[in-house]
């Protein structure tokens, strides 16, 4: 497998895939991120399926922070337009989705998102703790 959608609970789970990613030992090809009311969705996609070692370690970690996601056409609509190359301003347009960050994992995006939503809220949700 070398695609992996996982719904996570809060933004300090999203930064922690992000960085264990960053460390380079899967071959990430590019990571979405999605913000949604309830929670966080977060797509992996590898360059190449793993062996099946690395794809069992992968999936234990991933389901220690999160639970697999049953995508939505929306959802799954938004994500192959991104993975098409369509701009995620044009796709959160389309699919009315917050999209935080789609490439390579990045931290800065996902920090960013969170500092600006909180501001504007005044108080900080559970989702973005």
């Amino acid at each position: 497998m070398d695609d992996y959608l996982y719904y996570l609970a809060n933004a300090s789970l999203t930064l922690r895939v992000a960085e264990f990613l960053r460390q380079g030992t899967f071959p990430v090809r590019f990571m979405t991120v999605i913000h949604q009311i309830d929670g966080w969705i977060v797509r992996i996609k590898m360059k190449h399926p793993l062996t099946p070692q690395q794809h069992g370690d992968f999936l234990a970690y991933l389901n220690e922070l999160g639970i697999p996601f049953p995508s939505n056409i929306r959802v799954q609509m938004a994500l192959w337009s991104l993975e098409t190359g369509q701009s995620p301003v044009e796709v959160m347009r389309r699919y009315h989705v917050a999209i935080v960050s789609h490439g390579k994992p990045d931290r800065d995006d996902i920090e960013s998102f969170r500092k600006q939503f909180v501001s504007g809220l005044g108080y900080c949700p559970e989702t973005l703790a």
